[in-house]
């Protein structure tokens, strides 16, 4: 049994009957003070803004805002565009042989600018939502503090105000019906883990993960700590524009793992080719420890807070198996790209083709499949929380939702 996201009366205002004494009984200018004072009175069945303008808004970090959405697949060509995998990259029209790019053709708005990169497949874009708008306010790198308002401890970002104060007067002017929040892995250090473990492979000096789990453990109190703050933030600001806790669904979501598991992992661990084409330059044991067990613990971490603050959750950590850079059932692009065979992942890039920040993160594949899944939430119970994965061989607009019990 599935459940739209837009509850209500048709109009998407909740529906609800006057009170006032019948005007049979009272002289006609009592009825009209009446009828005035009424209008005036906070109702908790009013409960969000009488805006005609549905809303989406998602809020967070690169995995949301649309990091590395400029690529579709990974591309071991350098050069031109990159077998049709930079979606920033035009031909010249006379020679079709001189590339430009202009990334800010993806990247949409300042945000190109700023590095918050949203890009024009981000997860609310493309995701199947009956509403009238859908505003991506994440940006790539944030922390928890980037989420609370300014007045409890938030954060200026890349010259960004705080996305909860942003996302305020969206509530007040919008009817907002759906927020997402994808937060939590830049408070556990996310780009200082990949940097360690590169750094190790490169080197040689061995593996990484010990030390990277005592990391983890160690930040984790204060990320889950974070992560029910920047859910309590989110909550004070829709409550404030008039939204009572029912009236809209509050999403909470989990990472998927960029990097395949040893055994699925096409290039051999000591050949240079795992560093040099496939873009995954990670011991085995790292690479079984980063799939096996540090996504699983980062999304049961989230679940937890998820459940203590009771809002919705979608994990997402197997979302990306068997379509990881590098995986075995998948592969780099050669002639053109599909979503059915290339990388969800963009590769390890240290500025080759793109920009670093890209790395490691999902492709338009792995945003399109993140807005596929949102997209199959959004017709639950709201009180039910889900896992999303891919179908083996087919592309981002086939995936599956399983109820987590």
């Amino acid at each position: 049994m599935s459940l739209n996201v837009l509850a209500g009366s048709p109009t998407g205002r909740p529906h609800h009957r006057s009170s006032f004494p019948s005007a049979l009984h009272l002289p006609p200018v009592l009825v009209l003070v009446l009828a005035l004072a009424w209008a005036l009175v906070p109702s908790s069945a009013q409960a969000s803004p009488h805006s005609s303008v549905s809303a989406a808004v998602t809020l967070g970090d690169s995995f949301i805002s649309g990091e590395a959405g400029r690529w579709q697949g990974n591309s071991p060509d350098p050069t031109l565009c990159r077998h049709g995998t930079d979606r920033a990259c035009t031909l010249d029209a006379t020679t079709g042989l001189i590339p430009s790019y202009d990334t800010s053709s993806v990247y949409l708005g300042e945000s190109d600018a700023d590095g918050c990169h949203r890009s024009d497949v981000s997860e609310v874009i493309t995701a199947a939502l009956p509403v009238d708008e859908r505003i991506n306010i994440a940006c790539s790198g944030a922390v928890t503090a980037n989420i609370f308002r300014a007045s409890q401890g938030g954060e200026v970002y890349k010259t960004e105000a705080s996305q909860a104060d942003q996302l305020a007067p969206i509530a007040a002017a919008k009817n907002v019906k759906l927020v997402v929040l994808s937060i939590g892995g830049n408070d556990l250090g996310f780009s200082s883990i990949i940097t360690a473990c590169l750094e190790a492979y490169a080197t040689r000096l061995g593996t990484c993960n010990a030390a990277q789990q005592a990391t983890v453990d160690a930040a984790m109190p204060a990320a889950r700590a974070g992560v029910g703050k920047a859910i309590d933030e989110i909550r004070a600001v829709m409550a404030e524009a008039g939204y009572s806790s029912g009236s809209y669904r509050l999403v909470l979501q989990s990472y998927p793992s960029p990097v395949p598991r040893a055994a699925e992992n096409r290039y051999p661990e000591q050949d240079d080719t795992r560093l040099l084409v496939g873009g995954c330059p990670f011991y085995d044991a790292d690479l079984d420890w980063a799939r096996d067990s540090l996504v699983p613990q980062i999304s049961s971490n989230l679940k937890s807070v998820a459940d203590a603050k009771g809002v919705q959750f979608m994990s997402l950590q197997d979302a990306f198996q068997g379509r990881e850079a590098c995986a075995t059932a998948s592969s780099q692009v050669l002639t053109f790209p599909t979503g059915s065979t290339s990388e969800w992942a963009r590769f390890l890039d240290l500025g080759v083709q793109g920009v670093k920040e890209e790395s490691l993160h999902p492709n338009r594949y792995g945003q399109r499949a993140f807005g596929d899944c949102l997209g199959l939430l959004q017709t639950t119970l709201k009180t039910r929380d889900f896992a999303c994965r891919n179908t083996p061989g087919l592309g981002p607009d086939q995936m599956q939702l399983t109820r987590i019990y």
